[in-house]
C-alpha cells in the first residue's frame, strides 16, 4: 500500500475549515470565537433554520417557495460554518468523530430491533419483548 492510499482523505470539511480560518483571520475575529461564543452562535443559527419550519405542516419541499428554500439554505450553511468554527477551536476532527458516533448508533440502534420505529435505543428491547409477548397470545 503506498503513502496515497494509507493516508486519511482530506475531507471537503477540511477545505471548509481553511476557507473559514482565512476569512475571519482577515477581519480579526478569531479573538471572538471562544468554544463559548461559537457554540451560542450555533444555537441561534439552528433556531433561526427552525423558523422556516415554524407552522409548516411536515416541511417537505412542496410547501416551500423559492424564497423559503433559499432562506433555509443559508441558514444550514450558517449552522455548518459555526459547528465546523467550533470543532475547529476544541480540536474535533468532524469525520472522525461522525464516523464514531455512527459505530455507537449502530451498536445501540441495531437493524433488527430498530428498522421502522421512532423508539430511543433505551425502549428498543422493551418494545420487541412486549411485541414478541403479544404475538404468544
Amino acid at each position: 500500500m503506498n503513502d496515497a492510499t494509507s493516508a486519511a482523505p482530506v475531507s471537503d470539511l477540511h477545505e471548509l475549515r481553511v476557507m473559514i480560518r482565512q476569512f475571519c483571520s482577515e477581519r480579526d475575529w478569531l479573538r471572538f470565537h471562544t468554544p463559548k461564543n461559537l457554540a451560542m452562535a450555533l444555537s441561534v443559527e439552528v433556531a433561526e433554520l427552525l423558523e422556516h419550519f415554524q407552522w409548516l405542516p411536515t416541511g417537505a419541499d412542496h410547501e416551500l417557495d423559492d424564497a423559503a428554500r433559499e432562506g433555509i439554505r443559508h441558514e444550514m450553511a450558517d449552522v455548518l460554518v459555526y459547528l465546523i468554527q467550533l470543532a475547529d477551536h476544541t480540536g474535533v476532527d468532524l469525520r472522525s468523530a461522525v464516523l464514531e458516533k455512527m459505530q455507537l448508533n449502530a451498536r445501540k440502534y441495531p437493524v433488527e430491533l430498530a428498522r421502522g420505529k421512532a423508539d430511543k435505543y433505551t425502549t428498543l428491547d422493551a418494545a420487541s419483548a412486549t411485541s414478541a409477548s403479544g404475538d404468544d397470545r
